[in-house]
């Protein structure tokens, strides 16, 4: 399965936010938003992601006070970007040896989406759910 497929079914929709946020205001969208990450866009290019672990990594570093910095103090700047013809096992490679959870999509430098491992190994779960199913019809029509 590709990514275009589970973005085709999940929608486009990312939530963003700009470098000049400050991490409490980032934590509030974080919980709005019921996300695990946002795509941190400066001018409308991605310059960083920030997830809810570099927020509490931010905090734990520097105290309560951390919380009026801005995000761009605790954001991922090397980001790993997905494309919309990768296949769903190769990114499930990548994010696990890379140790992360969120992948913007891009399509010629342009954000198109944002896939999380969830996203991933549900629709893993669910390939693999027909396959079992298309077998046992098999079996059964033996």
């Amino acid at each position: 399965m590709l990514v275009s497929q589970i973005l085709k079914h999940k929608g486009d929709l990312v939530f963003t936010i700009e470098p000049t946020e400050t991490i409490a205001g980032t934590a509030a969208l974080l919980n709005a938003r019921g996300v695990g990450a946002l795509v941190v866009l400066d001018a409308g290019q991605v310059v960083g992601i920030v997830s809810e672990r570099d927020v509490v990594r931010a905090v734990a570093e520097g105290g309560p006070q951390a919380l009026t910095s801005e995000v761009a103090t605790c954001m991922t700047r090397d980001v790993h970007f997905a494309e919309p013809g990768e296949l769903i096992d190769d990114l499930l490679g990548r994010m696990t040896d890379r140790r992360i959870r969120h992948l913007p999509v891009c399509q010629s430098e342009r954000l198109v989406g944002l896939v999380s491992i969830g996203d991933l190994v549900k629709w893993k779960i669910s390939e693999v759910e027909a396959e079992a199913e298309g077998l046992k019809s098999y079996i059964a029509a033996s």
